[in-house]
């Protein structure tokens, strides 16, 4: 079995491993480094529950995924109020360097511009970290792979959002053709168009994957648009026999607060 650990680099509360995913991040890549595990791409493991590479592929490993896509998994930021921030990818090149390995990770975007704009404002700190300059940058370098995370999150601080009815909040409220072509296929082509490469992975928003996406629209569409798994935040490790259109994610600061409760969640200890 193996798990995928999930990180948002907008949690940043104060200087503490429990207050700031950031310092998590740095914190637990040493420890799972120290009890033996090795991280693979995301795309190694989607591989594997294809059944293209095999168990040897996957053995000993952890995989590594941020949401929402903030500048902040890319790049070092002042933070106002918590000062100096090492960005995401500078904490794993850091790593690398120290220890030797090559490690990659997997971002998932928002990718209305206008969104991203306006999350910027209510989020953060309105200091424009949620921009799209980086995602070809980083594609270039191949430490960090690009997912999609819908087009707006269907976010309840929009003023507007790419929805039928309106729905905020709940992303189980995308169950016709019409509002997941606007939510899963539209973002696709948005990150496309901005980054030079179609997503392969989806995200839930909130981890929420409806019975209408998960069992009819992105199995049927999802191939056409680029699209092979999709991810939730059902905290178990993914099992060889998972549907690949609801793999399970552990999220930190919800279902581990330390490092040792990482380890005792992933087996580890």
């Amino acid at each position: 079995m193996i798990p995928v650990l999930t990180y948002h680099s907008i949690n940043i509360t104060g200087h503490g491993y429990a207050e700031n995913d950031h310092v998590a991040l740095a914190r637990d890549l040493e420890v799972v480094h120290r009890a033996g595990y090795r991280v693979i791409a995301l795309d190694t493991l989607v591989d594997w529950i294809h059944g293209r590479v095999g168990d040897g592929d996957v053995a000993n490993a952890v995989v590594l995924t941020f949401d929402d896509g903030s500048c902040l998994d890319w790049q070092d930021v002042e933070h106002p109020s918590f000062g100096p921030q090492r960005g995401f990818a500078g904490i794993l090149r850091d790593f690398s360097g120290a220890h030797g390995v090559s490690l990659s990770a997997t971002s998932f975007l928002i990718a209305s511009p206008q969104a991203r704009a306006e999350l910027d404002r209510t989020c953060l700190a309105g200091l424009g970290w949620w921009g799209h300059e980086w995602w070809a940058e980083a594609l270039d370098e191949g430490l960090i792979d690009l997912g999609s995370h819908s087009w707006d999150h269907l976010h309840p601080t929009l003023d507007t959002v790419a929805h039928s009815r309106g729905a905020r909040g709940d992303f189980t409220a995308v169950d016709t053709r019409a509002d997941a072509d606007a939510q899963v296929a539209r973002a696709s082509a948005e990150i496309q168009r901005l980054a030079g490469r179609a997503p392969r992975v989806f995200a839930y928003p909130w981890g929420q994957a409806s019975a209408y996406l998960s069992g009819q629209y992105l199995p049927r569409n999802g191939p056409g648009l680029g699209l092979e798994a999709a991810v939730t935040t059902e905290p178990r490790l993914v099992q060889p026999s998972d549907n690949p259109w609801t793999l399970p994610r552990l999220t930190c600061g919800d279902d581990w607060k330390s490092p040792e409760q990482l380890l005792e969640r992933i087996g580890g200890s």
